[in-house]
């Protein structure tokens, strides 16, 4: 499903660009569609800019809007977010988990949401009948927003342990927007879903939890991991972050999503692979999200020039003006396949 043919992707405005240039924060008008995020600002500014993005977009949603102004209000959220990121950046030295990155990811989030909408697709709430797209909104932007929360406990089984801590948040911000009991229930089943499956481990079933997943892995600009760099962590995922220079989030050619990433260096490519592809692969988004990823003319001595996302395989175009076909590696599918075979559990049905 794509969007209207008689508006060409190349003329729509991006719905959301997250750059790392300059040093400025520059929300551009909402008639233009498009809002760009500088991340050499302040880390107050940032989240005010992008606090600002999200309520523009949820300012015809008034439930999904209420229940945001309630978490970034709730003491409980602000807490976890900041001990998500101690435990992560502190102790073990990863890209930032807490407030910053809860925020870009549910800017991300609902900038995917409109595209989607936009080219016809249908979340599961809708198809499901339990709810309209703006319980669609307020699914996709606590599950987003909340996502990262267990790690505060530990990374190992953070997805799990952010389930059972997002619960009474959730229940606190829910309880006054919905008074029947039993949608109230089946809307937090949404949310608690998008939680545990941001990682892939497991993998998630709706369109709205992928729709989590996917924003999640769009985070991957040098603007989240100067500061673990900064810190002293200095590994392939910190060094490879910061040769990512810019998400873009826009209508696609052939679907309704495209990602676009600038890498200053092909370094970048392995935030590209490790992060983000397996999001996009391994969710019910991989029909409706093309992945495309270049380095700038000015960068390091060049070897590839771009790479797109075709099925679970990248299509590189390097420099020497020919085409390489690689598979994509997903580490953690590889090892949870292991895991399962070793097991010997894989081919049991019940």
């Amino acid at each position: 499903m794509t969007g209207p043919a008689s508006t060409p992707a190349s003329d729509v405005p991006d719905k959301l660009t997250l750059n790392v240039s300059g040093g400025t924060v520059q929300e551009l008008t909402a008639k233009s569609g498009l809002r760009t995020i500088e991340f050499a600002t302040p880390r107050a500014k940032l989240i005010e800019a992008l606090g600002a993005a999200i309520r523009e977009d949820l300012r015809d949603y008034p439930l999904a809007l209420s229940a945001f102004e309630a978490l970034i209000r709730d003491q409980e959220a602000l807490a976890s977010w900041d001990m998500a990121n101690y435990i992560t950046m502190r102790k073990l030295g990863y890209n930032d988990h807490g407030r910053v990155h809860a925020f870009v990811t549910g800017a991300a989030s609902l900038a995917i949401l409109e595209l989607l909408l936009e080219g016809g697709v249908r979340p599961d709430l809708i198809e499901s009948g339990i709810g309209d797209v703006g319980d669609v909104f307020l699914v996709v932007i606590l599950a987003t927003m909340l996502h990262d929360i267990g790690n505060q406990v530990h990374r190992a089984e953070h997805e799990q342990h952010g389930v059972h801590l997002a619960r009474p948040i959730i229940d606190r911000i829910l309880q006054p927007l919905y008074s029947d009991a039993f949608k109230r229930t089946k809307i937090r089943a949404f949310i608690l879903h998008g939680i545990n499956c941001h990682d892939l481990n497991p993998p998630p079933l709706t369109i709205e939890g992928g729709i989590t997943a996917v924003a999640d892995g769009s985070d991957i600009t040098k603007g989240r991991g100067r500061k673990a760099f900064a810190l002293g962590s200095v590994d392939i995922h910190s060094i490879s972050a910061l040769a990512v220079d810019q998400v873009v989030i826009t209508r696609g050619d052939s679907k309704p999503v495209l990602i676009d990433v600038t890498m200053n260096n092909s370094g970048g490519i392995f935030q590209v692979e490790e992060v983000l592809a397996p999001k996009v692969i391994r969710t019910p988004l991989s029909r409706y999200v093309e992945l495309r990823a270049r380095t700038r003319p000015e960068g390091d001595e060049q070897i590839l020039q771009s790479v797109r996302l075709d099925g679970d395989h990248f299509v590189m175009d390097l420099e020497s003006g020919e085409q390489a076909v690689v598979e994509v590696k997903d580490t953690q599918k590889l090892v949870q396949d292991a895991v399962i075979g070793r097991l010997d559990v894989g081919s049991q049905s019940k």
